[in-house]
């Protein structure tokens, strides 16, 4: 990767044969990566079937690490707020799709936003965010996002001007206009050496509180039913990072949606034990699945892994469609509510409603070490 704020760049894919008055829905992927790395055209999203099932896929990237996510008071009181500059790159690239997309063929009013990891924090940030009322209709979340006190933050802005202004300190930089003229890899350079001096910084290039984009955490806002009313789709992965958590997350936050009357979200979860190692399901191992990108990979697939690939796709499309998942020839899927706990299984055998092994997630959390690609 190079270092540059010069990144703000969306890939789009349509069906052959789109035209302006196809209205088309839209899925907007926003990529995970911790905040700090990742980007829109890494190989799990190269070319997704998702247009092959009527369907126009977009995947956006936005500013990471200190470009990303940098508080300074000199910077708040230049234009207000700081901080959340991603997420304000992130609406933006929204605004775009909704301004734009119907000359590819999509409806701006049928947009799904579709996020993994850091990304479905992302998403879960714009569902609770006053400013983008009105800007999508559905949304996803994969290994991030839901409700859990231990995975929640209620850091604003200003618990974060210390870490910054040691970064800009660190940098040489005496003021906000010579940390603008900054090489962007030396700034890098000061933040990875600040951030990795103490754990208490391991998140402080994230999200927080800047009372325009964010005005409460996402556990006070869903606790309060202030999230967005629409359909979500949500879940995790067997080995995943914290499997327990973020399992439970997903779980809960679709029962939050029963419990405040409000629309129909499903819950689903991964256990497809990837063929080529014994890793497992590893965080992130289900995005090669719901893109189809199974070619993109090194690893052996077999008929099994495309067979279920395809079902996770055409499940991932109808659900842009309509707000619902479910479809001629897949299992049928309910909608996850205190009474009705059972979530859509996909992986090691064929779909089927049921509900993961809490001893085998635990024992996973306490002896697996998280992996990736």
């Amino acid at each position: 990767y190079t270092y540059d704020d010069d990144c703000l760049f969306l890939n789009i894919w349509v069906p052959e044969d789109a035209t302006p008055s196809s209205e088309l829905p839209v899925i907007f992927y926003i990529h995970g990566g911790g905040y700090k790395g990742g980007c829109a055209h890494e190989k799990h999203f190269d070319g997704p079937v998702w247009p092959t099932k009527g369907v126009i896929a977009v995947t956006c990237n936005y500013r990471l690490g200190p470009m990303g996510y940098m508080c300074l008071p000199e910077l708040e009181k230049e234009a207000g707020h700081t901080g959340n500059y991603g997420m304000y790159d992130q609406i933006t690239a929204l605004q775009w799709v909704r301004d734009n997309i119907r000359e590819f063929g999509g409806n701006p009013d049928n947009i799904t936003i579709f996020g993994q990891s850091a990304g479905a924090m992302s998403v879960q940030n714009l569902c609770i965010s006053p400013l983008t009322d009105g800007m999508f209709a559905k949304a996803a979340m994969d290994s991030g996002g839901g409700i859990h006190k231990l995975m929640n933050s209620n850091a604003t802005t200003k618990d974060r001007f210390e870490f910054w202004e040691k970064v800009m300190e660190d940098a040489g930089c005496r003021n906000v206009q010579e940390l603008r003229a900054l090489e962007a890899e030396k700034l890098f350079v000061s933040f990875q050496k600040l951030m990795k001096s103490s754990v208490k910084y391991g998140m402080v290039a994230s999200p927080c509180i800047d009372g325009k984009a964010l005005t409460m955490s996402g556990l006070d806002a869903a606790n309060q039913g202030l999230q967005k009313n629409i359909p979500y789709m949500m879940g995790s992965t067997s080995e995943d990072m914290m499997p327990v958590f973020i399992a439970d997350m997903a779980k809960k936050w679709c029962i939050r949606q029963e419990e405040q009357k409000k629309q129909p979200s499903y819950c689903w979860f991964f256990d497809r034990q990837l063929p080529g190692d014994e890793n497992g399901a590893w965080h992130s191992s289900e995005l090669w699945y719901f893109f189809g990108t199974l070619k993109n990979g090194w690893r052996p697939f077999t008929e099994h892994d495309y067979k279920i690939s395809d079902i996770m796709a055409t499940a991932l499309c109808n659900f842009a469609k309509t707000g619902n998942p479910n479809g001629d020839g897949l299992c049928k899927w309910d909608p996850t509510t205190a009474s009705q706990p059972q979530i859509m299984m996909w992986g090691e055998k064929l779909p089927h409603m049921g509900k993961p092994s809490q001893f085998k997630l635990w024992k996973t959390m306490l002896t697996n070490k998280s992996v990736g690609e």
